[in-house]
């Protein structure tokens, strides 16, 4: 069953153009799996390095890339979103209204 589930959500998290981000709630809704933001974290965790599921792109509903158990990482997602024309404001969060995909 997380197999499906996960498959879903990176199904969906493929279909976020660059320079657009999501929420991990978006993602779920999207995926059949309201209420369930956090088993997007948990699916985005487990992609295997070179994953072509772009995962950078999914960010808090704060706008904020969250933390990770690694030190680190935050910075190379928003790194990566800054790349793609992702724009962050001085408190370090992006701007919904402008950048979140809407499919």
């Amino acid at each position: 069953m997380t197999g499906e589930r996960y498959r879903r959500i990176y199904d969906v998290v493929r279909r976020i153009p660059p320079g657009r981000v999501a929420t991990y709630g978006q993602i779920a809704a999207i995926a059949g799996l309201a209420g369930h933001a956090r088993q997007v974290g948990y699916a985005l965790h487990a992609l295997d390095d070179g994953s072509d599921v772009p995962w950078q792109r999914v960010i808090n509903a704060r706008g904020e890339v969250s933390p990770r158990a690694a030190a680190g990482w935050e910075g190379y997602q928003r790194h990566l979103l800054e790349e793609e024309g992702v724009e962050f404001d001085e408190r370090g969060r992006v701007e919904l209204g402008r950048f979140r995909w809407e499919p």
